[in-house]
């Protein structure tokens, strides 16, 4: 998309932190639009987007080896404000002049930091002399603050914890505020680009919307344009707000591999078809794909084999069509950023995501991405915008590989079908108890292991079910869901009691991080 249109953006020069994606969110939240971008590209971004703020992230290196990350001199000498995290405070000071030193004592988890001075950094959030929560994750730190810095706030480990040269607007934490275990962090970054910075806070999805349709009209002309829905909400709003850009040139294709939830191709396709004048094909693939399935388990190769059997049958069904120019795609920016690790950069890929890359290459076509700069609470609300029912909405993500990657070990259609049910007994259990809007996510995985039982008079050998539920802003770090035990023993006796196949049930208490949402 081309930010030509946001007068007052951040620019966020990311060096290699897992959690670099959560400023954005939180200065997205305070109603400023913000882009990422890797320090090798920030330069030319800094002059693309000549941004009101700079905000440097954390990263995994250390300042003091050779050839580590550093900001552009170009956006250090604008005069520009600057908040620098964990990393980018060690950058920051190193580039001005100070010293980091490693071997101090490391500092990760929780820890508290004491306000000394008063800043705008902390209008109307913390006072002076009181000490309040935050994150720390490093091992190097500041040990000579630069010329004209001054320590405004220390932890028991971080002596510049908070140190900051009001005159030139530069603000440095070695905490992370934009994680939620700093429960004021978001504060801090809204105080930043507000009273700092002085951005008003007036990014709107309405005003994404307008700017999105623009843009795709002027990208894709007179061309067609098909798109893979998938029943998701980003896909979803992907091919609404296209369609709501050139009408009938687009044609949505719902491949159907028999790795969705119970009822949900149909439930789309009645959806689509009846509420929206939207031209769509629905192919029925399932046979194809759980035939070359069967038996495969490692997660990587699950992936790839639904990645190259979508594009193939997509492209079968593009062929039918006459062709197509664009690709019509609901990436998001944390799929970019998860999936692309930066060139020669410090990020490390977490894992493929089927949906990026592949087809384009394959089928000559070029990519229609309207929500690549969105999260997922943003395009929820783009969804509103476009009239989406709040049931659809309000759905829980669900991974394009399905329930492939919910079923870990080797796959076959009957343990498919075992999982499809549990999944579906579990949802309406968390439906009805009324809890289903207050988790990110929830779902059922069915385990390569089989326990003894006992039904009736009779002992049984059997599968166990695992349950997940987690919340979380936008899937980038997670906690579990704190369910009573009352819920789970209810939704565990239902399982057993109606899924053939499973006799035990359990329930996973892992955060993300250290584990990830899903199990593969």
């Amino acid at each position: 998309m081309n930010t030509t249109a946001h007068p007052d953006t951040v620019l966020i020069i990311d060096f290699g932190s897992q959690v670099t994606q959560l400023i954005g969110r939180r200065v997205r939240e305070a109603g400023v639009y913000c882009e990422i971008v890797p320090f090798q590209s920030a330069e030319a971004a800094f002059e693309r987007l000549s941004p009101k703020a700079i905000i440097f992230s954390g990263g995994p290196a250390s300042v003091l080896d050779e050839g580590s990350p550093r900001a552009p001199q170009a956006v250090i000498d604008s005069g520009l404000p600057i908040l620098a995290i964990c990393y980018g405070q060690q950058v920051l000071a190193t580039q001005l002049g100070g010293k980091v030193e490693g071997g101090h004592g490391r500092e990760f988890g929780r820890a508290e930091v004491e306000i000394l001075k008063e800043s705008p950094l902390f209008e109307g959030i913390w006072e002076v002399g009181k000490k309040y929560p935050v994150w720390m994750s490093h091992g190097d730190r500041v040990t000579q603050a630069p010329e004209g810095f001054e320590v405004i706030g220390v932890s028991e480990n971080a002596p510049f914890a908070i140190a900051a040269d009001e005159s030139r607007r530069y603000y440095t934490t070695m905490f992370h505020p934009e994680v939620v275990h700093t429960p004021d962090g978001a504060k801090l970054l809204a105080n930043f680009v507000g009273k700092v910075a002085g951005i008003t806070g007036d990014w709107s999805m309405s005003a994404y919307r307008a700017r999105a349709v623009e843009e795709i009209r002027e990208q894709v002309g007179g061309g067609r344009v098909i798109c893979a829905l998938s029943g998701g909400v980003d896909s979803s709003v992907a091919a609404l707000l296209i369609h709501e850009a050139v009408g009938e040139q687009l044609t949505c294709i719902l491949v159907d591999h028999g790795l969705m939830r119970k009822n949900e191709a149909a439930d789309v396709v009645a959806m689509f078809r009846e509420h929206y004048n939207l031209h769509l094909i629905h192919v029925d693939a399932v046979d194809r794909f759980v035939g070359e399935l069967e038996g495969v388990s490692d997660p990587e190769t699950k992936r790839k084999i639904i990645g190259r059997l979508f594009i193939e049958v997509f492209e079968e069904e593009a062929k039918k069509l006459g062709g197509a120019e664009f690709l019509a795609q609901g990436t998001l920016y944390p799929d970019v950023i998860e999936s692309v690790s930066f060139s020669g950069g410090p990020s490390v890929t977490i894992k493929s995501h089927h949906n990026v890359g592949g087809l384009p290459e394959r089928m000559n076509m070029k990519l229609v991405e309207p929500l690549r700069e969105l999260f997922k609470d943003e395009v929820r609300v783009l969804g509103r915008e476009l009239g989406l029912p709040e049931s659809f909405i309000g759905r829980h993500p669900f991974p394009g590989p399905g329930l492939a990657i919910r079923c870990p070990g080797g796959i076959t259609r009957e343990k498919l079908d075992i999982l499809r049910e549990a999944d579906a007994i579990y949802l309406d259990e968390i439906r009805k108890a009324g809890l289903y809007d207050k988790i990110w996510q929830a779902f059922a995985v069915l385990l390569p292991v089989q326990t003894v039982g006992v039904m009736g008079d009779g002992r049984t050998y059997e599968s166990v079910c695992a349950l997940r539920a987690v919340t979380s802003v936008d899937g980038m770090t997670a906690d579990f869901y704190h369910y009573d035990m009352e819920f789970l023993g209810r939704a565990a006796t239902r399982i057993i009691n109606e899924v053939r196949g499973i006799n035990r049930v359990v329930y996973d208490i892992t955060s993300k991080p250290p584990g990830t949402i899903e199990w593969e």
